[in-house]
């Protein structure tokens, strides 16, 4: 089923790597989400309150991303409020950034932007509107075919990271915390253009540094979402 839209939504950002990073056809699309998490282990506790996944191509990226929203699963219908931070990749801005947009558009049908949210969190001084940021970004976009797939019906609050620093994140954070209505997507890859063995190195050492809750742990360049995975 797809995602249902609100009522006439007089802006909608249309799907901009739909074809590229992920199939841009619904039935293809829709099938390959579902193959994937077919191939992942069942969740078998509670669903976490925020899952770090990674951005890339799905022909990359779809087994991880798979198995990071797999544990969604038992919360679906009960998760109704995603807020979805990513890293800007393409504008460069200070802070994170909004959108005037009031709907997120992908081949699985159109996700309803929480409005209200989003007003108030621009009332903090380090989140503003900013439309460009949000064109061309594909961190925040290919996290949504998985999330309606695996949710159903929500709205998001998509925020684009810029120049911010780990309190700016967390101050965002625990104002959009709310109950077990609200979940939490970081959009991240790890460390980029590595050899193999390296990459492995850096990783291991990130996740490490994640799970002891230790965001001063990592450095620079092990992952393009390094802070808004200091800021959770």
């Amino acid at each position: 089923m797809e995602t249902p839209a609100t009522t006439g939504p007089r802006k909608v950002r249309p799907p901009a790597v739909a074809g590229r990073f992920y199939p841009s056809d619904p039935v293809e699309l829709r099938r390959l989400i579902t193959d994937l998490l077919a191939e992942v282990p069942a969740a078998t506790g509670p669903a976490p309150k925020a899952l770090i996944a990674p951005h890339a191509g799905y022909l990359y990226s779809g087994p991880i991303a798979a198995s990071a929203y797999a544990q969604f699963i038992p919360a679906r219908g009960q998760i109704k409020r995603v807020i979805l931070l990513g890293p800007s990749h393409f504008v460069a801005l200070n802070g994170l950034a909004t959108t005037s947009a009031e709907a997120f558009a992908t081949p699985l049908g159109v996700v309803p932007v929480d409005v209200e949210a989003v007003r108030e969190v621009r009332l903090l001084p380090q989140v503003g509107e900013l439309d460009q940021a949000h064109e061309q970004e594909h961190s925040l976009e290919v996290q949504l075919p998985f999330l309606q797939t695996v949710l159903g019906d929500f709205t998001l609050v998509p925020l684009a990271v810029g120049n911010a620093s780990a309190d700016d994140i967390s101050q965002v954070l625990d104002l959009l915390w709310g109950g077990p209505e609200t979940c939490f997507v970081i959009s991240s890859d790890l460390s980029h253009y590595f050899d193999f063995q390296t990459a492995r190195r850096l990783d291991r050492a990130t996740a490490k540094a994640i799970e002891a809750l230790k965001p001063g742990d990592i450095g620079e360049e092990r992952a393009c979402g390094r802070m808004p995975i200091c800021g959770l």
